[in-house]
């Protein structure tokens, strides 16, 4: 009776706990809300971003060829990435792009008091602010990571939560790989992660290359299936 008891109880909290991974981790959970995970579904728009730059060598590429190719983006900045790259960060600004805190140094937000996420967030808003003269009203957290304590800190200050609906899973595919999995994951209103930097590491441990080399592939696999590249601001207005 008791090993039967035991198990239970030990299956109910394996259940909690995959539920609770899920939860506060899973791009397309809503349990903390409020949370833009995908815009309208009316159109053909999707609207692309780009997490943990600025990064010297390959922020310069992605705004070259978003440039020739007239599209839009949203740029989730760490801020000890624009203290390093403040002229990368007013160049995304100068040429048109939105900017969103990815906070201070790529915090994994687990088990992080409320505290230290807000001075994480808080720091990045300043720095973004004296390098770009703007604040940001937008957060994605890193890894997509939520805890307790982040919503009621974001709501203070009056910002909103974005994560994602499609993905190149470009931190671990190929070329080839990242264009098909950023396509195959399009619907109407996808909001689309890709990344132009990797964490706050040094330059000589950031590899975005393939990154790179898909962008151009995806934005025009993109249009050929239809899709029109919106500011995320039109996701937000509407929403």
């Amino acid at each position: 009776m008791l090993i039967h008891t035991l198990e239970v109880i030990g299956g109910l909290g394996l259940a909690f706990g995959v539920w609770f991974w899920w939860a506060c981790s899973q791009p397309w959970s809503t349990f903390f809300r409020p949370v833009l995970i995908r815009g309208p579904r009316e159109g053909n728009r999707v609207t692309l971003t780009f997490d943990d730059g600025p990064a010297e060598g390959y922020t310069e590429q992605i705004l070259a060829i978003l440039r020739e190719h007239r599209v839009p983006a949203t740029f989730f900045v760490c801020g000890k990435n624009v203290e390093e790259h403040p002229d990368l960060l007013r160049r995304i600004v100068a040429e048109g792009h939105e900017v969103g805190n990815h906070t201070y140094s790529h915090l994994f937000a687990y088990f992080k008091s409320r505290r230290r996420m807000a001075e994480e967030i808080d720091r990045t808003q300043a720095i973004i602010e004296k390098v770009s003269g703007r604040r940001p009203g937008i957060f994605r957290p890193p890894y997509g990571a939520r805890w307790f304590g982040l919503m009621p800190t974001l709501l203070q200050r009056g910002m909103r939560m974005i994560l994602w609906s499609a993905t190149g899973y470009d931190w671990k595919k190929d070329t080839k790989g990242i264009v098909e999995a950023a396509l195959r994951e399009l619907k109407p209103g996808a909001v689309i992660l890709l990344h132009d930097g990797h964490n706050t590491r040094p330059r000589g441990e950031v590899d975005r290359s393939r990154t790179v080399d898909a962008l151009p592939a995806i934005i025009a696999g993109a249009r050929k299936r239809g899709y029109a590249f919106a500011p995320l601001s039109d996701f937000l207005s509407s929403a």
